[in-house]
């Protein structure tokens, strides 16, 4: 089993010190690697990891409803679910490096465990409830808020907050009267910790492809593509003379 870095590495890279270290230890430690130890102390990290979804899904309303003070409960819940989702919460678990300093078990990690994003979520979620146990909230404000403005103004710009499979069948239904289909491709990793691929499809022509930590996740990712290669290149010309 490979060693990750340690943890004193890792807080040296987030610029947080932590009071009790374990905190730490018990956020970067993945249930796999405590199913493969033969240590009694080994704790994963899926309490916190509880925790830690509760403290950001705060945090992030509270920002959201400070930012935008005329803008109403509807967008704000659009804007909500997209900054708290999978893959937004596992690219800021890139950012900081996360998956180098991730205990887990050697199954998973010849699985590519450490690069899974709905296991880089979850560990982020469980860093999140280490860091508001050991430094209280204004702690993880601090740590977290930066990057989450820089991902709302990603989101924001490229309309990552749309409901994208539900514009997708719109706009395909009054050109062609047809519905998308979206097909799972392929789905990789543990049972827990599923990577799903999904392509989107208009009769036999693919239109776009995603992956996502649900089918859910990677068919809106699909519609995404979808609608973006819609609006650089129209419709497929085999499916525009069937018209």
């Amino acid at each position: 089993m490979r060693q990750p870095k340690s943890c004193q590495s890792f807080e040296d890279l987030l610029g947080i010190k932590f009071d009790d270290p374990e905190l730490l230890t018990q956020a970067l430690t993945h249930r796999s690697f405590v199913n493969e130890t033969e240590s009694a102390a080994a704790r994963d990290n899926e309490r916190l990891e509880f925790l830690g979804d509760a403290v950001l899904g705060l945090i992030v309303a509270d920002m959201l409803y400070r930012k935008y003070p005329h803008v109403d409960e509807g967008r704000l819940t659009q804007l909500r679910a997209a900054l708290v989702k999978t893959e937004t919460l596992a690219q800021l678990g890139i950012n900081c490096r996360l998956g180098e300093y991730l205990r887990i078990g050697h199954g998973e990690e010849l699985s590519g465990g450490r690069g899974r994003l709905s296991l880089l979520c979850r560990a982020f979620e469980a860093l999140i409830g280490a860091i508001y146990l050991d430094k209280g909230m204004e702690a993880v404000r601090d740590f977290v808020l930066p990057p989450l403005q820089e991902e709302l103004a990603r989101i924001l710009e490229h309309k990552l907050h749309i409901d994208a499979r539900s514009e997708l069948q719109e706009r395909v239904q009054a050109r062609l009267r047809i519905t998308p289909d979206y097909r799972v491709t392929s789905a990789e990793g543990p049972e827990h910790a599923k990577e799903f691929h999904v392509e989107v499809a208009i009769g036999d022509a693919i239109i776009g492809s995603g992956a996502g930590g649900s089918k859910r996740a990677a068919a809106q990712e699909a519609a995404r593509i979808a609608l973006k290669q819609l609006e650089a290149d129209g419709l497929p010309d085999a499916l525009i003379g069937d018209m």
